[in-house]
């Protein structure tokens, strides 16, 4: 009888040892450069094990991945950030350079731990120097934990991953940024649908007679085919849509098709019906397509540029209606974007996402609000982005090392500008033009909630003024309203608190302003930055801290650089 016990104890721990294994996932990732030719064009992209755009990670809300990133890069660093995973309690696995963690060093090797607390759409990407530009992203979907379901029904589902690309390395695009003068690298050569598209010829060339380009000689095996959707007619599919551009805001549509959409930066939303839909870099959507029309016909799936007067094609994939073949042609030409500028369009779009039925709703009141102007400027003649006139400059140690062992020389202390002076035009070219760098960060008190109003601007040149997404790490966010010129308390009056959206990337149109409202519960130092690569770089971001000395014991290798390395090595020496 004991014996039986015995076994029987065995088989429910060995058991248990397998369920547990079944919720954690293991990778192995090389990033290294190689040959590609993502448009047609050979060039050198940055991929992971071999692969462009980077393998898809896919696991269950409350699952744990270990991603084991080793850089073959040879001559620089590299770090990759988890796009809209908050890091709740592994705060330096957030994966921002100089901010959680230091840069991991060629032949190096490190370990990203972490939690998927929440279902969604999500990506993860470079975030150091310009490697996303560089091709550094892939998608990383969160399903519903094990007995949960969906608040909506598809039959299949499709991933697209939304990119622009150029021709022009990384390195040239970055020495271009921080030249004087300044030399622009110009618009997107080309527009990729998970890493597809065409350069100079056109799948849609015979539909004009004026095309500049031909047609493009694609047999389907090319590294720039097409993405095709292969779907059966009468069913309804889930599109899971993510934006890593690094420059472009996008307008998506898919020829003769209605998308309803469900859900925006892994929360759910009211459903909408629409034509197209514009996302913006760091954003993402899932929106349900249900594929009712002509079944012997093929349809275009379509993004174009916004926001940007367009010099960049159309990147085109094919949704197919089995059994046609693929190689079909669609009836139609590909969907007609609203205009560029047409803002208006824009803005209607934004206005109608709004928080599922049921969703939590914000703090009724703030306790601390922060106004950041977003301008361009002048530092010494070199052109910069500033936040409240402060060009952000990133310091060689983490924050997160710095302030947890209290290195307070390691980045400027002062706090910075929490508003910008009240007699500031924001429709016009400033007086004065110059900015100034800083590396100081906005101190949170702990579970406090935050407003951020951020405050667009006339850019240096007259009757310009940029769209920017603002993505938070660390945090979902309320979108309490958009408002045109200058934001006052009397706008106030407007903000929606009743069902605003959660999300963790928004975007601030033109001469406009955006509110935001958070609860800052979530111990670490975040980066709260323009997701416009450039931008970022130029120095377009702000930093954030809360509650770091919670912050758990931060594993040695996250911090093997500046004064915390110097720290290791004398407490070791002791």
């Amino acid at each position: 009888m004991g014996s039986f016990w015995i076994w029987w104890c065995l088989a429910i721990l060995i058991n248990s040892s397998l369920c547990l294994a079944q919720n954690r996932h293991f990778y192995k990732w090389e990033v290294e450069y190689m040959y590609w030719s993502p448009d047609c064009i050979e060039g050198v992209v940055m991929a992971i094990n071999g692969q462009f755009p980077g393998p898809t990670i896919r696991a269950r809300a409350g699952d744990k991945v270990h991603i084991e990133l080793t850089n073959k890069l040879h001559t620089e660093g590299v770090v990759i950030h988890w796009h809209g995973i908050s890091q709740k309690g592994t705060p330096w696995a957030d994966g921002t350079a100089s901010i959680s963690q230091c840069v991991i060093n060629p032949g190096e090797t490190f370990v990203y731990r972490f939690q998927l607390d929440k279902a969604g759409t999500y990506f993860y990407h470079g975030h150091y120097g310009m490697q996303r530009s560089a091709g550094l992203y892939g998608s990383l979907i969160v399903d519903v934990a094990k007995g949960e379901k969906e608040p909506f029904h598809y039959d299949g589902e499709f991933n697209l991953l939304l990119s622009d690309w150029w021709h022009t390395s990384v390195h040239e695009q970055g020495v271009g940024l921080y030249s004087k003068p300044f030399r622009w690298i110009g618009e997107p050569k080309s527009l990729l649908i998970n890493g597809r598209g065409q350069y100079n010829c056109s799948l849609a060339a015979h539909y004009s007679s004026n095309s500049s380009t031909g047609p493009c000689k694609l047999t389907g095996a090319e590294q720039c085919a097409p993405q095709v959707l292969r779907v059966l007619p009468n069913k309804t599919y889930r599109i899971r849509v993510a934006s890593t551009t690094a420059l472009a805001s996008l307008n998506l549509a898919i020829g003769n098709h209605k998308m309803v959409v469900v859900e925006a930066d892994g929360n759910y939303v009211q459903p909408f019906a629409v034509d197209e839909l514009d996302i913006y870099s760091g954003e993402t959507y899932s929106v349900l397509l249900t594929t009712n029309q002509q079944p012997s016909n093929n349809y275009w799936v379509s993004t174009s540029v916004r926001g940007r007067e367009p010099h960049t094609p159309q990147g085109l994939a094919i949704l197919n209606y089995l059994p046609t073949t693929a190689s079909k042609i669609p009836v139609s030409p590909p969907p007609v974007a609203p205009l560029w500028n047409n803002y208006t369009h824009s803005k209607l779009f934004t206005s109608k996402i709004v928080a599922l039925m049921g969703s939590p709703r914000p703090p009724p009141t703030y306790y601390r609000r922060i106004v950041l102007l977003n301008t361009q400027n002048y530092i010494k003649g070199y052109k910069k982005w500033a936040i409240n006139n402060i060009s952000l400059t990133l310091p060689s140690t983490p924050y997160l090392g710095s302030i947890k062992y209290g290195l307070n020389s390691a980045f400027d202390q002062t706090s910075p500008p929490e508003y910008y002076p009240m007699d500031y035009n924001v429709m016009v070219q400033a007086p004065n033009q110059n900015a100034t760098y800083g590396s100081g960060v906005y101190m949170l008190e702990l579970n406090s909630t935050v407003d951020l109003i951020l405050q667009n601007a006339n850019a240096l040149d007259k009757n310009v003024s940029e769209i920017h997404p603002w993505h938070l790490h660390g945090h979902n966010f309320w979108v309490l309203g958009y408002g045109e010129g200058k934001f006052t308390v009397k706008d106030e009056r407007s903000f929606n608190l009743k069902n605003p959206p959660l999300r963790n990337t928004a975007v601030i149109f033109p001469y406009g302003w955006t509110a935001l409202r958070f609860v800052a519960d979530n111990p670490g130092v975040w980066a709260f930055h323009c997701h416009i690569e450039p931008h970022l770089h130029m120095g377009m971001g702000v930093v954030l801290a809360e509650g770091v000395h919670l912050v758990g014991k931060i594993p040695n290798e996250a911090l093997t650089c500046g004064l915390t390395a110097k720290m290791f090595l004398n407490n070791n020496n002791h």
